[in-house]
């Protein structure tokens, strides 16, 4: 009788001990996301224009990192970068030896680099979680809309090389055929297929981050757990969409990652982070992320900025800013002003001189583009600042571990 009160005793004091470690743990975990979400309300405040010299700080040790981490990738590859500079050489010596391979060179030189300069936009433009350059709004759409205009009015898309695509003149010839609406998708195809390229590519950074923190369990992984689950018990209009996003990606898989891409999607970094974290094939991410934006998504923009800049599209909105009481006669002119030194600057020929005139549309746009590059340059800034105070809260709680 004795002993079975003394298991009986026992068995409580176990169950109360239990009790008591459950407690404790969840104590802890409470502590420890309490923590968390202050240290991330820190990170925040990391702007130049709120604590500028420890956020200059925390950017440039956050570089010299970044540049450590990389040189030492390079090293573990160095027989690729061998072999690749083996190359450059090659590339170099059939570049400056003169023959008759030049012309070639040439030719290959100037596809190059444009092909470079419209992936290296397009790279800006998905590239930061959000923050990126709107390179489309700021360079391809206006691209697009300038040869659709030229194209219209010079009833050609044959324009003379050189000076297109630095300039375009239209050709001597006269054609009294109407321009197509496919002549004008070709003429623009390359460069809008290379900037969506350039978007796939600016894509892979939340993915290859989410599957090296899965692979390795590190606190980014917990993170990712946390945002996925908080996703999941949101009502929000946003984080509805970002959790169909998820589930999209998840259960269709190649398809669901090419209808993400497929369409204007600011919520595509979230698929990037999902396929990563849930250790998706690269080649299943990049080939639905490049099918999607370089060809199918990309064809959708550059059709619908050549419909918008049609001739008949354009004098009817011109019209109808005419239309505005008050003021509507007031903003047409700068905007007839504008489209007829565009189309008078179609006729000049190479050598012609062209008078100097500034419309203060064009001034606008320009000082709209400084703006925003210079807001993409301070995003940066933050964003590696950022980053490395974060390196520091890991290693706070990693130290706090292993005490």
């Amino acid at each position: 009788m004795a002993g079975s009160e003394k298991s009986h005793e026992l068995q409580h004091h176990r169950l109360r001990m239990l009790k008591e470690q459950q407690n404790g743990n969840a104590t802890d975990l409470l502590t420890l996301n309490e923590k968390k979400a202050r240290d991330r309300e820190e990170r925040e405040t990391l702007v130049l224009w709120r604590r500028p010299m420890i956020t200059l700080q925390y950017f440039l040790l956050e570089t010299v990192v970044n540049l450590k981490e990389w040189a030492l990738r390079l090293w573990q590859r160095r027989q690729f970068v061998f072999v690749t500079l083996l190359l450059f050489a090659v590339a170099t010596v059939a570049y400056y030896v003169e023959g008759g391979h030049q012309q070639y060179v040439r030719f290959v030189e100037k596809k190059f680099l444009w092909c470079a300069y419209w992936v290296g936009l397009g790279i800006l433009s998905s590239v930061g979680l959000g923050t990126g350059l709107h390179t489309f709004l700021l360079y391809l759409g206006p691209h697009i809309a300038s040869v659709t205009l030229a194209a219209y009015e010079c009833n050609s898309v044959n324009f003379p090389e050189p000076p297109y695509p630095d300039k375009i003149i239209c050709p001597d010839e006269k054609l009294e055929e109407t321009i197509s609406l496919w002549a004008i998708i070709s003429k623009v195809r390359l460069e809008a297929c290379m900037w969506g390229a350039g978007t796939a590519i600016g894509e892979l950074p939340p993915y290859f981050m989410a599957r090296a923190a899965r692979l390795s369990g590190t606190e980014t992984d917990e993170e990712l757990e946390e945002i996925l689950e908080r996703d999941q018990n949101a009502e929000d209009l946003p984080n509805r969409a970002k959790l169909a996003v998820q589930h999209l990606v998840q259960k269709v898989g190649f398809f669901g990652i090419l209808a993400c891409a497929s369409i204007p999607n600011p919520l595509f970094d979230l698929a990037g982070i999902t396929c990563g974290h849930f250790l998706v094939p690269f080649w299943t991410f990049f080939g639905a992320t490049l099918i999607g934006k370089a060809i199918v998504k990309m064809h959708i923009q550059k059709l619908f900025v050549i419909i918008m800049f049609s001739r008949h599209i354009v004098e009817q909105m011109v019209s109808l800013i005419g239309a505005i009481p008050s003021l509507g006669p007031s903003l047409q002119k700068p905007f007839r002003e504008y489209l007829e030194a565009q189309k008078a600057k179609l006729h000049h020929k190479t050598g012609d001189a062209v008078e100097a005139s500034e419309n203060w549309l064009s001034w606008t746009f320009e000082k709209v583009v400084i703006v925003m590059v210079c807001y993409f340059i301070l995003s940066i800034v933050n964003s590696m600042a950022q980053s490395y105070a974060k390196r520091i809260q890991s290693q706070k709680y990693t130290e706090e571990k292993m005490k």
